[in-house]
């Protein structure tokens, strides 16, 4: 059974308004893994399907408030549709782990490389990039991303006891 760990990256809080700049994806099926981070104009809604062609199941972070709503009306693609979606922040809730991914992160001794990077410099790494050809602020800006997707699967894992 495949499972995919999704996360993204935007300009912005608007759905309505903002891009998405990447889309960071890791596939697993617990012995083989694939990571995969859609970038700028590769942010389509047929790459993203055939990236996450064969998962059973996505797992998020405030997901169901944030990431596929964006992708809903970034893309017009609506992934619950096409996938099962468990979204960890309300697993986290139930166990009295509140505040953002970054706190829970904390509080459960995920460690993290990268220190004092946020969804708020993901934006300005993104603008770095796009208005100065800012190749090391893009880096970081893929390497933020993707720790928040692989910490998602440490998180699933601290919260289920395990690898299942």
């Amino acid at each position: 059974m495949l499972e995919a760990y999704v996360d993204i990256e935007t300009t912005g809080l608007s759905p309505t308004h903002d891009d998405i700049t990447v889309i960071g994806i890791h596939i697993t099926d617990g012995s083989s893994h694939t990571f995969v981070q859609l970038v700028g104009e590769d942010v389509t809604r047929n790459n993203l399907l055939t990236v996450l062609e064969g998962v059973d199941t996505l797992y998020t972070y405030n997901g169901s408030r944030f990431d596929l709503p964006f992708i809903r009306a970034f893309l017009g693609v609506n992934l619950e549709t096409h996938f099962h979606h468990c979204d960890l922040m309300y697993d986290c809730w139930r166990r009295n782990l509140y505040g953002g991914f970054k706190a829970v992160e904390r509080r459960l001794e995920i460690p993290r490389r990268l220190q004092g990077v946020s969804g708020y410099h993901a934006v300005i790494l993104w603008f770095r990039y796009k208005e100065y050809g800012d190749r090391n602020a893009l880096s970081l800006l893929l390497e933020y991303n993707r720790e928040d997707v692989l910490n998602l699967k440490v998180l699933r894992e601290r919260l289920t006891g395990g690898d299942g």
